[in-house]
């Protein structure tokens, strides 16, 4: 009896760490609307919370979600702290050297520089944009003044501030600001930078890559990407 009820507590235990096993931890930043935020109740919103709960649920995963701070999501990730990031991240080359990237599930959205007035000379000004982001790289590969934060909202303010002229992000990023503040204003200007939008995954996560994979397709064949793209107004669709 003893040796039975011994059994069972091993057998529990070990359905349990598989049960754990199986939940797929989604990293994403919760600081980038539209395409992820922290809405009142607290939670993982925008677009990539229900793309990312859509793709989980194709795939038939488990899935939980995590928030990470932008500047530490990719040593994070390769770490073990989550299994995912979908948080609007651009695939690019440098990236890909450290991550690997599923298909893209949005293409290039372009990014647009906010400012105070419109004559201001991103050329030659001083040009902010969030830490380790690909307008970062843009910014100081083009010969402008960089100034980084760690997060977009960080970047707005120093504009506000006269700290910096204008911001560089992406453009559905910064529209709704633009749209909702009457002393931002959207230079006509936009750079196309960076590759289209995909989640990154470890390496060694191939068969997860394969499933996400395969639900991207899936979503992209019935349409349904486009429709949720297009609600969210995150980048042109497919």
């Amino acid at each position: 009896m003893n040796k039975l009820i011994l059994t069972t507590a091993v057998l529990a235990l070990a359905a349990g760490g598989a049960m754990a096993q199986d939940v797929v931890r989604m990293g994403t930043e919760g600081a980038y609307p539209p395409w992820n935020f922290i809405d009142d109740n607290g939670d993982v919103a925008g677009f990539e919370r229900e793309l990312g709960d859509e793709l989980c649920a194709r795939a038939e995963l488990n899935c939980e979600w995590v928030t990470n701070e932008w500047d530490s999501i990719i040593p994070n990730l390769v770490s073990g702290n989550y299994d995912t990031i979908i948080a609007g991240m651009s695939i690019t080359a440098e990236r890909d050297e450290v991550i690997d990237f599923t298909q893209e599930y949005t293409p290039p959205d372009p990014s647009c520089y906010v400012a105070l007035s419109d004559d201001v000379d991103v050329d030659g000004g001083i040009v902010t944009a969030q830490t380790s982001t690909i307008q970062a790289a843009f910014v100081a590969e083009a010969g402008a003044t960089l100034v980084e934060f760690a997060t977009p909202e960080e970047t707005i303010a120093a504009v506000r501030s006269g700290e910096a002229d204008a911001v560089l992000a992406d453009c559905s990023y910064l529209q709704p600001i633009a749209d909702e503040e009457a002393d931002l204003v959207m230079l006509e200007r936009n750079e196309q930078i960076g590759g289209g939008v995909g989640m990154g995954l470890r390496e060694s996560d191939a068969d997860l890559k394969a499933k996400f994979d395969a639900a991207i397709s899936s979503m992209k064949d019935d349409g349904s990407l486009n429709a949720l793209i297009e609600k969210w107004e995150v980048a042109s669709t497919f």
